[in-house]
Protein backbone atom coordinates (compact mmCIF):
# COMPACT_ATOMS: atom_id res chain seq x y z
CA UNK A 1 0.00 0.00 0.00
CA UNK A 2 2.84 2.46 0.43
CA UNK A 3 4.25 2.32 -2.72
CA UNK A 4 1.10 2.79 -4.34
CA UNK A 5 0.72 5.68 -2.74
CA UNK A 6 4.29 6.76 -3.37
CA UNK A 7 3.62 5.81 -7.15
CA UNK A 8 0.85 8.12 -7.13
CA UNK A 9 2.36 10.88 -5.58
CA UNK A 10 4.88 10.45 -7.84
CA UNK A 11 2.52 10.35 -11.55
CA UNK A 12 0.36 13.49 -9.72
CA UNK A 13 4.05 15.44 -9.45
CA UNK A 14 4.96 14.62 -12.38
CA UNK A 15 1.80 15.26 -13.72
CA UNK A 16 1.79 18.88 -11.87
CA UNK A 17 5.55 19.46 -13.63
CA UNK A 18 4.07 18.79 -17.16
CA UNK A 19 1.28 21.28 -16.99
CA UNK A 20 3.10 24.05 -15.64
CA UNK A 21 6.07 22.98 -18.43
CA UNK A 22 3.33 23.61 -20.81
CA UNK A 23 2.02 26.71 -19.57
CA UNK A 24 5.17 28.68 -19.59
CA UNK A 25 5.85 26.69 -23.02
CA UNK A 26 2.46 28.12 -24.61
CA UNK A 27 2.84 31.50 -22.48
CA UNK A 28 6.28 32.10 -24.37
CA UNK A 29 5.28 30.96 -27.73
CA UNK A 30 2.09 33.56 -27.55
CA UNK A 31 4.61 36.56 -26.59
CA UNK A 32 6.92 35.79 -29.35
CA UNK A 33 4.12 35.72 -32.10
CA UNK A 34 3.85 39.04 -33.95
CA UNK A 35 1.09 41.20 -32.97
CA UNK A 36 -0.90 43.88 -34.78
CA UNK A 37 1.51 47.41 -34.56
CA UNK A 38 4.25 45.31 -32.49
CA UNK A 39 7.97 46.78 -33.36
CA UNK A 40 10.63 45.27 -32.05
CA UNK A 41 12.86 46.29 -29.56
CA UNK A 42 15.59 46.25 -32.52
CA UNK A 43 13.71 48.85 -35.17
CA UNK A 44 13.08 51.08 -32.52
CA UNK A 45 16.94 51.38 -31.73
CA UNK A 46 17.16 51.94 -35.84
CA UNK A 47 14.65 54.72 -35.79
CA UNK A 48 16.47 56.47 -33.05
CA UNK A 49 19.71 56.29 -34.45
CA UNK A 50 18.53 57.48 -38.15
CA UNK A 51 17.31 60.68 -36.08
CA UNK A 52 19.96 61.32 -34.48
CA UNK A 53 22.22 60.98 -37.57
CA UNK A 54 19.68 63.24 -39.22
CA UNK A 55 20.73 65.97 -36.84
CA UNK A 56 18.51 65.73 -33.79
CA UNK A 57 19.86 66.05 -30.59
CA UNK A 58 18.96 63.61 -27.11
CA UNK A 59 16.21 66.49 -26.59
CA UNK A 60 14.71 66.65 -29.64
CA UNK A 61 14.37 63.41 -29.98
CA UNK A 62 12.77 63.17 -26.54
CA UNK A 63 10.47 65.85 -27.68
CA UNK A 64 9.61 63.81 -30.43
CA UNK A 65 7.52 61.24 -28.56
CA UNK A 66 7.44 58.53 -31.30
CA UNK A 67 4.60 56.32 -30.99
CA UNK A 68 5.46 52.21 -32.19
CA UNK A 69 4.61 53.41 -36.29
CA UNK A 70 6.62 56.56 -36.23
CA UNK A 71 9.32 54.71 -35.04
CA UNK A 72 8.64 52.05 -37.95
CA UNK A 73 8.93 54.16 -40.16
CA UNK A 74 12.03 56.29 -38.84
CA UNK A 75 14.03 53.16 -39.73
CA UNK A 76 13.38 54.37 -43.72
CA UNK A 77 14.95 57.92 -42.71
CA UNK A 78 18.31 58.40 -45.01
CA UNK A 79 20.70 60.80 -42.93
CA UNK A 80 22.85 63.13 -45.38
CA UNK A 81 26.03 61.97 -44.26
CA UNK A 82 25.50 58.39 -45.89
CA UNK A 83 24.88 59.91 -48.98
CA UNK A 84 27.91 60.97 -51.65
CA UNK A 85 25.95 62.46 -54.66
CA UNK A 86 25.72 66.03 -54.72
CA UNK A 87 24.10 68.24 -57.51
CA UNK A 88 27.97 68.99 -58.89
CA UNK A 89 28.40 65.12 -59.48
CA UNK A 90 25.18 65.08 -61.84
CA UNK A 91 26.03 66.24 -65.34
CA UNK A 92 23.30 67.39 -68.02
CA UNK A 93 20.55 68.40 -65.81
CA UNK A 94 21.27 71.83 -64.97
CA UNK A 95 18.19 73.24 -65.58
CA UNK A 96 16.39 70.89 -63.82
CA UNK A 97 18.44 71.18 -60.91
CA UNK A 98 17.90 74.65 -60.85
CA UNK A 99 14.19 74.00 -60.97
CA UNK A 100 14.11 72.01 -58.23
CA UNK A 101 16.44 74.22 -55.90
CA UNK A 102 13.66 76.95 -56.46
CA UNK A 103 10.58 74.94 -56.71
CA UNK A 104 11.59 72.09 -53.43
CA UNK A 105 14.36 73.13 -51.50
CA UNK A 106 14.28 77.05 -51.41
CA UNK A 107 10.41 76.48 -49.89
CA UNK A 108 11.50 74.02 -47.51
CA UNK A 109 14.64 75.76 -45.82
CA UNK A 110 13.32 79.31 -46.64
CA UNK A 111 9.53 79.44 -45.48
CA UNK A 112 9.59 82.76 -44.41
CA UNK A 113 10.27 83.92 -48.74
CA UNK A 114 7.15 81.76 -49.66
CA UNK A 115 4.83 82.74 -46.74
CA UNK A 116 2.35 85.54 -46.56
CA UNK A 117 -1.09 85.98 -47.46
CA UNK A 118 -0.21 85.02 -51.39
CA UNK A 119 -0.70 81.32 -51.32
CA UNK A 120 0.55 81.14 -55.17
CA UNK A 121 4.05 80.54 -53.96
CA UNK A 122 3.51 77.92 -51.37
CA UNK A 123 5.66 74.89 -52.12
CA UNK A 124 3.82 72.31 -53.96
CA UNK A 125 2.44 68.99 -52.36
CA UNK A 126 4.18 66.45 -54.71
CA UNK A 127 6.76 66.42 -57.30
CA UNK A 128 6.89 63.53 -60.12
CA UNK A 129 10.76 63.23 -61.83
CA UNK A 130 9.75 61.10 -65.16
CA UNK A 131 11.59 59.89 -68.16
CA UNK A 132 13.96 56.64 -69.54
CA UNK A 133 15.28 54.73 -67.07
CA UNK A 134 18.70 55.37 -66.35
CA UNK A 135 18.83 59.06 -67.21
CA UNK A 136 19.55 60.02 -63.21
CA UNK A 137 16.06 60.20 -61.61
CA UNK A 138 17.33 58.55 -58.54
CA UNK A 139 20.87 60.17 -58.65
CA UNK A 140 18.63 63.88 -58.13
CA UNK A 141 16.59 62.55 -55.31
CA UNK A 142 19.66 61.45 -53.05
CA UNK A 143 21.40 64.86 -54.32
CA UNK A 144 18.10 66.65 -52.89
CA UNK A 145 18.61 64.22 -49.67
CA UNK A 146 22.09 65.27 -49.54
CA UNK A 147 21.75 68.83 -50.29
CA UNK A 148 17.99 69.82 -49.28
CA UNK A 149 18.44 69.63 -45.09
CA UNK A 150 15.17 68.15 -44.70
CA UNK A 151 14.04 64.89 -43.20
CA UNK A 152 14.86 62.38 -46.36
CA UNK A 153 12.45 59.38 -46.32
CA UNK A 154 12.97 56.72 -48.59
CA UNK A 155 9.58 54.97 -48.47
CA UNK A 156 9.78 51.20 -50.19
CA UNK A 157 6.49 49.33 -50.17
CA UNK A 158 7.30 47.15 -48.13
CA UNK A 159 7.35 49.79 -45.10
CA UNK A 160 3.72 49.75 -45.57
CA UNK A 161 2.53 46.01 -45.92
CA UNK A 162 1.97 44.53 -42.84
CA UNK A 163 -0.29 40.46 -42.63
CA UNK A 164 -2.94 42.15 -39.63
CA UNK A 165 -6.25 43.93 -41.47
CA UNK A 166 -5.61 47.87 -41.02
CA UNK A 167 -1.96 47.79 -40.01
CA UNK A 168 -1.11 49.58 -43.41
CA UNK A 169 -3.71 52.37 -42.89
CA UNK A 170 -2.14 52.97 -39.36
CA UNK A 171 1.63 52.90 -40.54
CA UNK A 172 0.69 55.25 -43.34
CA UNK A 173 -0.96 57.77 -40.96
CA UNK A 174 2.57 57.08 -38.82
CA UNK A 175 4.35 58.19 -41.89
CA UNK A 176 2.66 61.68 -42.04
CA UNK A 177 2.58 62.35 -38.49
CA UNK A 178 6.52 61.89 -38.24
CA UNK A 179 7.02 63.75 -41.37
CA UNK A 180 5.11 66.53 -39.35
CA UNK A 181 7.07 66.22 -36.23
CA UNK A 182 10.81 66.42 -38.21
CA UNK A 183 9.49 68.75 -41.45
CA UNK A 184 10.88 70.00 -43.31
CA UNK A 185 10.41 66.56 -44.79
CA UNK A 186 10.66 64.48 -48.65
CA UNK A 187 9.24 61.77 -48.40
CA UNK A 188 10.29 60.05 -51.72
CA UNK A 189 8.44 56.98 -53.58
CA UNK A 190 10.89 55.14 -56.18
CA UNK A 191 8.95 53.74 -58.61
CA UNK A 192 5.55 55.37 -57.99
CA UNK A 193 3.52 53.59 -60.31
CA UNK A 194 4.00 50.01 -58.45
CA UNK A 195 2.13 51.62 -55.12
CA UNK A 196 -0.45 53.99 -57.02
CA UNK A 197 -0.96 52.03 -59.84
CA UNK A 198 -4.19 53.50 -61.29
CA UNK A 199 -7.48 52.09 -59.09
CA UNK A 200 -9.86 49.48 -60.16
CA UNK A 201 -12.81 47.65 -59.46
CA UNK A 202 -10.40 44.57 -59.07
CA UNK A 203 -8.02 46.28 -56.32
CA UNK A 204 -7.70 44.26 -52.90
CA UNK A 205 -9.47 45.87 -50.31
CA UNK A 206 -6.43 46.68 -48.27
CA UNK A 207 -4.60 47.99 -50.90
CA UNK A 208 -7.63 50.83 -52.04
CA UNK A 209 -7.68 51.66 -48.15
CA UNK A 210 -3.70 51.96 -48.00
CA UNK A 211 -3.77 54.81 -51.13
CA UNK A 212 -7.27 56.77 -49.83
CA UNK A 213 -5.31 57.17 -46.68
CA UNK A 214 -2.09 58.17 -48.53
CA UNK A 215 -4.06 60.81 -50.10
CA UNK A 216 -6.42 61.87 -47.30
CA UNK A 217 -3.41 62.77 -44.93
CA UNK A 218 -1.12 63.75 -47.65
CA UNK A 219 -3.99 66.07 -49.40
CA UNK A 220 -7.01 66.26 -47.73
CA UNK A 221 -9.36 68.25 -45.77
CA UNK A 222 -7.74 67.97 -42.19
CA UNK A 223 -4.36 68.91 -43.99
CA UNK A 224 -2.46 71.91 -42.68
CA UNK A 225 -1.62 73.83 -45.42
CA UNK A 226 1.37 75.42 -43.90
CA UNK A 227 3.05 71.97 -43.37
CA UNK A 228 6.40 71.61 -45.24
CA UNK A 229 5.88 68.28 -46.69
CA UNK A 230 6.60 67.55 -49.94
CA UNK A 231 6.26 64.09 -51.58
CA UNK A 232 8.73 63.03 -53.96
CA UNK A 233 8.21 60.45 -56.59
CA UNK A 234 9.98 58.31 -59.36
CA UNK A 235 9.08 56.64 -62.25
CA UNK A 236 9.61 55.63 -66.01
CA UNK A 237 5.74 54.90 -66.41
CA UNK A 238 3.71 57.70 -65.56
CA UNK A 239 0.57 57.22 -67.86
CA UNK A 240 -0.04 54.12 -65.34
CA UNK A 241 -0.36 56.38 -61.76
CA UNK A 242 -4.07 57.16 -60.71
CA UNK A 243 -5.17 60.59 -61.98
CA UNK A 244 -5.90 61.89 -58.17
CA UNK A 245 -1.96 61.06 -57.48
CA UNK A 246 -0.68 62.82 -60.37
CA UNK A 247 -3.42 65.95 -59.36
CA UNK A 248 -1.36 66.04 -55.95
CA UNK A 249 1.73 66.57 -57.80
CA UNK A 250 1.08 69.39 -59.98
CA UNK A 251 5.38 70.04 -60.48
CA UNK A 252 6.42 67.21 -63.21
CA UNK A 253 10.05 66.93 -64.59
CA UNK A 254 10.74 64.68 -67.46
CA UNK A 255 14.19 63.49 -67.65
CA UNK A 256 15.06 62.61 -71.09
CA UNK A 257 17.88 60.98 -72.64
CA UNK A 258 20.78 64.03 -73.00
CA UNK A 259 21.30 65.45 -75.93
CA UNK A 260 24.95 65.53 -77.37
CA UNK A 261 25.98 68.44 -74.83
CA UNK A 262 24.43 66.80 -71.93
CA UNK A 263 26.81 63.56 -73.00
CA UNK A 264 29.83 65.69 -72.75
CA UNK A 265 29.47 66.73 -69.41
CA UNK A 266 28.45 63.59 -68.30
CA UNK A 267 31.37 61.85 -69.71
CA UNK A 268 33.73 64.91 -68.89
CA UNK A 269 32.36 63.72 -65.07
CA UNK A 270 32.80 60.00 -65.10
CA UNK A 271 36.70 60.23 -67.34
CA UNK A 272 37.63 63.33 -64.62
CA UNK A 273 39.65 60.81 -62.73
CA UNK A 274 40.65 58.50 -65.73
CA UNK A 275 44.15 58.47 -67.52
CA UNK A 276 43.65 59.28 -71.30
CA UNK A 277 45.36 58.94 -73.99
CA UNK A 278 47.00 62.45 -75.63
CA UNK A 279 44.72 62.02 -78.76
CA UNK A 280 41.57 61.32 -76.74
CA UNK A 281 38.26 62.90 -77.75
CA UNK A 282 35.60 63.52 -75.31
CA UNK A 283 32.98 65.46 -78.27
CA UNK A 284 33.88 62.46 -80.21
CA UNK A 285 32.73 60.21 -78.02
CA UNK A 286 29.79 61.82 -77.02
CA UNK A 287 28.64 61.90 -80.96
CA UNK A 288 29.22 58.19 -81.01
CA UNK A 289 27.27 57.80 -77.69
CA UNK A 290 24.26 58.91 -79.30
CA UNK A 291 21.03 57.30 -77.79
CA UNK A 292 22.28 56.20 -74.56
CA UNK A 293 21.37 56.77 -71.29
CA UNK A 294 23.37 57.97 -68.24
CA UNK A 295 23.15 54.76 -66.69
CA UNK A 296 24.51 53.57 -70.18
CA UNK A 297 27.13 55.48 -70.80
CA UNK A 298 28.43 54.94 -67.24
CA UNK A 299 28.19 50.85 -68.37
CA UNK A 300 30.77 51.97 -71.28
CA UNK A 301 32.64 53.81 -69.81
CA UNK A 302 33.54 50.92 -67.01
CA UNK A 303 33.64 48.22 -69.75
CA UNK A 304 36.37 50.65 -71.61
CA UNK A 305 38.14 50.98 -68.41
CA UNK A 306 38.62 47.31 -67.92
CA UNK A 307 40.45 46.93 -71.68
CA UNK A 308 43.89 48.36 -70.19
CA UNK A 309 43.24 46.44 -66.91
CA UNK A 310 42.71 43.65 -68.78
CA UNK A 311 45.63 43.52 -71.12
CA UNK A 312 47.95 43.94 -68.15
CA UNK A 313 46.74 40.83 -66.68
CA UNK A 314 47.19 38.64 -69.30
CA UNK A 315 50.57 39.89 -70.15
CA UNK A 316 51.50 39.68 -66.69
CA UNK A 317 49.56 36.94 -66.71
CA UNK A 318 51.70 34.88 -68.55
CA UNK A 319 54.29 34.14 -65.79
CA UNK A 320 51.55 33.11 -63.30
CA UNK A 321 51.32 34.64 -60.03
CA UNK A 322 54.99 35.51 -59.84
CA UNK A 323 53.83 37.82 -62.97
CA UNK A 324 51.15 39.56 -61.13
CA UNK A 325 53.02 40.01 -57.62
CA UNK A 326 56.14 41.91 -59.44
CA UNK A 327 53.55 44.08 -61.35
CA UNK A 328 52.32 44.63 -57.90
CA UNK A 329 55.56 46.09 -57.44
CA UNK A 330 55.95 48.07 -60.07
CA UNK A 331 52.50 49.88 -59.40
CA UNK A 332 50.31 48.14 -61.72
CA UNK A 333 51.24 50.43 -64.58
CA UNK A 334 48.06 50.57 -66.59
CA UNK A 335 48.25 52.25 -70.11
CA UNK A 336 46.26 55.04 -70.93
CA UNK A 337 42.78 54.65 -72.27
CA UNK A 338 42.32 55.08 -75.99
CA UNK A 339 39.08 55.72 -77.79
CA UNK A 340 39.37 51.95 -79.53
CA UNK A 341 38.17 50.80 -76.21
CA UNK A 342 34.81 51.96 -76.03
CA UNK A 343 33.10 49.17 -77.60
CA UNK A 344 29.41 50.30 -77.66
CA UNK A 345 27.43 47.76 -79.14
CA UNK A 346 28.34 45.61 -76.24
CA UNK A 347 27.78 48.30 -73.85
CA UNK A 348 24.47 49.65 -73.27
CA UNK A 349 21.02 48.14 -72.09
CA UNK A 350 19.19 47.77 -75.94
CA UNK A 351 22.24 46.37 -77.33
CA UNK A 352 20.61 43.06 -77.81
CA UNK A 353 17.47 44.36 -78.47
CA UNK A 354 15.63 44.84 -81.71
CA UNK A 355 14.17 48.63 -81.98
CA UNK A 356 10.44 47.21 -82.63
CA UNK A 357 10.83 45.22 -79.07
CA UNK A 358 11.95 48.17 -77.47
CA UNK A 359 9.82 49.74 -74.13
CA UNK A 360 6.66 50.85 -76.06
CA UNK A 361 5.44 54.68 -75.35
CA UNK A 362 8.16 57.97 -75.22
CA UNK A 363 9.61 57.91 -71.96
CA UNK A 364 10.21 62.06 -72.14
CA UNK A 365 6.60 62.87 -73.38
CA UNK A 366 4.47 65.11 -71.08
CA UNK A 367 2.19 63.47 -68.66
CA UNK A 368 -2.01 64.50 -69.40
Amino acid sequence: MPRDATRIALDVAFFAASQVAFYYALRYMLSSMDSPGSSSKKARQKGQKLLTESGLSDEQLEALDLDEYETTIAGEIIPPASIDVTFESIGGLDEIIASLRETVIYPLTFPELFAGANRLLSAPKGVLLYGHPGCGKTMLAKALAKESGATFINLPLSSLTNKWFGESNKLVAGLFSLARKVQPCIIFIDEIDSLFRERSAGDHEVTSMMKAEFMTMWDGLTTDKETRILVLGATNRPNDIDPAILRRMPKRFPIKLPNLDQRIKILTLMLAHTKLAPNFSIQALARRTDGLSGSDLRETCRNAAMAPVRELMREKGKSGKEGLEAARKEGFKVRPLRMEDFVLHDSHAYAHVESSRRPPGAYGEAVD
